[in-house]
């Protein structure tokens, strides 16, 4: 991601509920969390999201990111997916946030819809 990108992504989340952007680690990351969990990790140069683990599997094996290895130790998140600036990273950040929301429910809200 360009910083010209970044800017977009971070403000179409600002305003949503519930959603808190903060910095992150490293120079020119910003975090997107729902309540006190992270769901997008923004940077000049890659976006990182949660997503479903098919979703990150479908991703990878189509070549659009990679797994994420915070560590840089080969230990990768399965249900964390980076991709670069070439990216649409304001789609990949919008379905970070439904996956987030959804995983964010009640149970009790969860076990009405299914009835």
């Amino acid at each position: 991601m360009s910083a010209m990108q970044v800017s977009p992504i971070v403000a179409a989340f600002t305003r949503r509920r519930g959603v808190v952007v903060e910095p992150g680690w490293g120079r020119g990351n910003v975090v997107l969390k729902l309540g006190a969990k992270i769901f997008a990790i923004v940077g000049e140069d890659r976006l990182v999201v949660k997503l479903p683990k098919t979703r990150v599997d479908e991703l990878v094996e189509a070549k659009e990111g990679k797994r994420f290895d915070p560590r840089k130790n080969g230990r990768v998140m399965k249900e964390w997916l980076v991709v670069g600036p070439k990216t649409d990273g304001l789609a990949l950040a919008q379905e970070a946030h439904a996956f987030a929301t959804k995983a964010a429910a009640p149970r009790g809200a969860k076990a009405a819809k299914k009835r």
